[in-house]
């Protein structure tokens, strides 16, 4: 079904233990704009989308877990070698407290993945443009992580996963059209 490469879509380095930065980066591993967030919404979405774009939200929603797992590799480099003080200076402490160094679902307040982040109205044009949305928000929280970040190595990562959030944008909106002219056509939902 899918060929699995044991590498990282995109590299990711980091220069030096950084909790601080990861309770940041958590917004995107379990947050409401995150990648957890968008992969399950697309998965979910396609089953009442036409058929002319279901293998667009296969393509971006598999993609997004490539995503969540560059984050993922973030957060552990950044924070795997960090003390217990470390992390509660950081934030982190209650994260410790409960999970020790391991990922959770969360964002960066500390509040738990819900499955209210996930969207599907069952109206394809109504999901599309709610995509559109969640991938700008996606590009927009991805600026802002590079804003708090001073790592470079990092940064270079972060800006390939904004980038990849405009072209995501992009290919929702080119659905959008796509279904709008077969609507002209024929009924086609």
């Amino acid at each position: 079904m899918w060929v699995y490469e044991k590498k990282l879509q995109y590299p990711v380095r980091v220069s030096t233990c950084n909790p601080t930065l990861a309770k940041y980066l958590i917004e995107q591993y379990g947050g409401a704009d995150g990648e957890l967030a968008a992969a399950l919404r697309y998965l979910n979405q396609r089953y009442t989308i036409p058929d002319k774009v279901i293998g667009l939200l296969t393509d971006i929603g598999t993609e997004e877990f490539a995503h969540l797992e560059m984050i993922a590799t973030m957060v552990y480099k950044l924070t795997k070698d960090a003390t217990p003080e470390q992390m509660k200076a950081a934030g982190l402490g209650a994260h410790y407290a409960d999970h020790d160094n391991a990922l959770y679902y969360h964002n960066a307040a500390g509040i738990p993945f819900t499955a209210t982040y996930i969207t599907a109205k069952g109206d394809p044009i109504a999901d599309l443009y709610e995509d559109i949305a969640a991938e700008e928000k996606a590009r927009a929280t991805y600026q802002w992580l590079i804003n708090l970040s001073d790592d470079p190595d990092i940064n270079d990562s972060l800006r390939f996963l904004r980038e990849r959030e405009i072209i995501h944008s992009l290919r929702f909106r080119e659905a959008v059209g796509i279904l709008k002219d077969e609507k002209g056509k024929k009924k086609i939902f």
